[in-house]
């Protein structure tokens, strides 16, 4: 098998042309290396009342945040890499940040896609209407396939709108107890914070809650936990903890671990790494500044049933997802027979 050239498709047609081409000559295609979705970044349909907007794949993510800013709307999935990343990379790999816990990740937001198979096919799936999936809805399927299965050609999102104002509160503890007890209070009473994140480092643990709303409500906030809120706080060294963790450390391993509210005291226990939890879902990046370390926490943590996967550095996870990677590759059969688009892009196994 060859590697196909750089192709540079204009629209989804001609995406799924260039798919079907490679296809029939055995070549692999990877997105977007060597097919490339830079000229596919047009916005299709946009419309501010109905809180909804159709995008091609090939829009960089920071002008799409930057349009509905304009009209003081988002989607808030605050992928990493923020300024490098285009609005099909973010879908295609699921990508999430702070705000998961209150909107959840792109399988709750995208209501809509095309995409193009290997087949030389246009799929739609869903459309511009919230409320419009009924039965099998594809874009399930694709979102987090890391362009292992079709090329996702166009999507369709439904809009937040921005809050009138918003607060940062951030508290820090020296003991994990701590922070856990502190979250715990939160989850328990009637907030209901944007992010509930907590940072691990060498000073410590520190609880940050991001919370949105009128200036009743932000005083609400303050009343309860006690504290200020800051409203110029920047989540973006939240956001990007880990790109500028690994651009700090060239062999750098980071661990992906999802666990139960109640277990990520133990996900926090189980090394003195930098940790970044999404403390209100139970999904914690565990990194590690070489591969002995973060091998040496992998053995430990088997056998502790953590369920846990290396985005970056290592190819190692927990034998909890052995029947998930079976699955997947069934399914990457079905699409992708003779596996040509993106191999080994999700996780290095398929």
């Amino acid at each position: 098998m060859s590697v196909l050239p750089t192709t540079t498709p204009n629209t989804e047609q001609e995406l799924a042309d260039a798919l079907r081409s490679a296809a029939e000559s055995r070549e692999k295609i990877f997105i977007p290396e060597t097919l490339s979705l830079s000229k596919m970044s047009r916005v299709l349909k946009y419309e501010p009342r109905d809180l909804t907007i159709g995008v091609e794949a090939g829009l960089p993510w920071a002008e799409f945040a930057a349009l509905l800013a304009g009209n003081r709307q988002t989607v808030p999935l605050d992928p990493p890499y923020f300024d490098q990343v285009t609005v099909g990379g973010v879908v295609a790999s699921n990508a999430s940040g702070p705000r998961r816990r209150l909107y959840g990740t792109a399988r709750d937001l995208v209501i809509g896609m095309r995409f193009a198979t290997l087949e030389g096919k246009v799929v739609r799936t869903g459309g511009m209407v919230v409320k419009n999936v009924a039965g099998l809805d594809m874009s399930k399927l694709l979102i987090g396939s890391y362009g292992t299965l079709a090329a996702i050609a166009t999507v369709n999102f439904k809009l937040i709108p921005l809050p009138l104002e918003h607060r940062t509160f951030v508290l820090a503890f020296d003991r994990i107890e701590d922070v856990i007890a502190a979250r715990d209070r939160v989850l328990k009473s009637v907030l209901q914070p944007a992010a509930i994140d907590i940072v691990s480092g060498a000073d410590g643990y520190r609880l940050l809650l991001e919370a949105g709303g009128n200036l009743a409500m932000m005083a609400r906030y303050e009343s309860e936990l006690g504290l200020a809120g800051d409203g110029s706080f920047d989540w973006t060294a939240v956001r990007e903890f880990t790109p500028r963790f690994i651009a700090v450390h060239p062999e750098a391993c980071v661990a992906r671990v999802s666990s139960t509210l109640s277990d990520v005291a133990a996900v926090l226990a189980s090394t003195s790494a930098p940790i970044l939890c999404r403390a209100g879902n139970g999904v914690s990046y565990v990194h590690f500044a070489d591969p002995a370390a973060a091998n040496e926490w992998a053995d430990r943590v088997e056998k502790q049933k953590f369920r846990f996967v290396f985005e970056t550095g290592l190819q190692r996870d927990s034998a909890s997802f052995a029947a998930d990677f079976a699955m997947m590759g069934k399914v990457k059969d079905l699409f992708d027979p003779h596996h040509l688009l993106n191999p080994g892009r999700l996780y290095g196994r398929i």
